[in-house]
């Protein structure tokens, strides 16, 4: 009886001084902040649908417009960000599958598409884009 009273008498003096345990994460909160990421908001593409993917509009989301091969057969894509503005490429990169940088310190609203290639006839790609 003593143990229980002390044990009792020690978690009101915790909770009267403003001593609380945290709160676990809920999955909730977890999935939010993955939506919310710059990556959390990438679209996949499929290379062959379209010459350009796009048009697109930067986002606050991302400094930067990144690129990566998430599917089928080649291991890696050509690829350049167009921006409306000059209508031009800025530079073709080569993209495998971690995520690369295709364009940095992009201003937020900038209307922009993705033209690509494939390094050899016949592969085909599936991508993810990020902005």
């Amino acid at each position: 009886m003593t143990t229980r009273f002390a044990r009792a008498s020690l978690v009101a003096l915790l909770v009267t001084l403003g001593f609380t345990a945290p709160a676990p994460a809920s999955a909730a909160t977890t999935t939010t902040a993955a939506a919310t990421s710059c990556y959390g908001g990438a679209v996949t593409v499929r290379y062959g649908d379209v010459v350009d993917f796009g048009p697109y509009w930067t986002t606050s989301r991302c400094d930067d417009i990144n690129m990566r091969v998430t599917g089928g057969t080649a291991d890696y894509v050509n690829a350049c960000v167009k921006f409306a503005k000059t209508g031009t490429c800025n530079r073709w990169t080569k993209v495998g599958r971690s995520w690369t940088t295709i364009a940095t310190d992009v201003l937020d609203d900038s209307k922009f598409t993705v033209p690509n290639g494939v390094p050899l006839e016949g592969d085909d790609a599936v991508m993810q884009i990020a902005f």
